[in-house]
């Protein structure tokens, strides 16, 4: 859990990004996840620039992941490599490779939001970020 005066600090940083999103979903995203104190490092996230977003290829995400995880994926998913662990996957968005091989692989994923309605309290999320080589 993160101390009142960081998710306060967050919750204003949000608000200033925030009024400059256009894209309707992302709004309600970064909204939703704003609302919900164990969801806030996610909003911060999403709510940055979108250079600062993470991008992940499948076989990063596989490469990070352990079986039984439930993955949040600030930004897009990508469809280099596969998925071999079984994991639920929450992003942003998927590229249609992405979509596909995931639906192929039988490996559950969602949109953040429809996560943030389903786990309110984000038991068990793993935010994934880029490794650093």
């Amino acid at each position: 859990m993160l101390p009142h005066e960081l998710i306060e600090k967050m919750k204003t940083q949000i608000e200033k990004k925030l009024k400059r999103k256009t894209k309707k979903e992302l709004v309600e995203t970064i909204i939703a996840g704003k609302k919900k104190n164990s969801w806030q490092i996610v909003a911060h996230k999403i709510s940055s620039s979108r250079r600062t977003r993470v991008d992940l290829n499948l076989d990063e995400i596989d490469k990070q992941a352990k079986d039984g995880d439930v993955i949040v994926i600030p930004g897009k998913v990508l469809g280099t490599g596969e998925i071999k662990k079984k994991v639920r996957i929450s992003a942003l968005d998927y590229s249609e490779s992405a979509k596909e091989k995931l639906k192929n692989s039988k490996t559950e994923f969602n949109f953040i939001m429809e996560e943030i309605k389903k786990n309110p309290e984000a038991k068990g999320i793993k935010i994934l970020e880029r490794e650093h080589e």
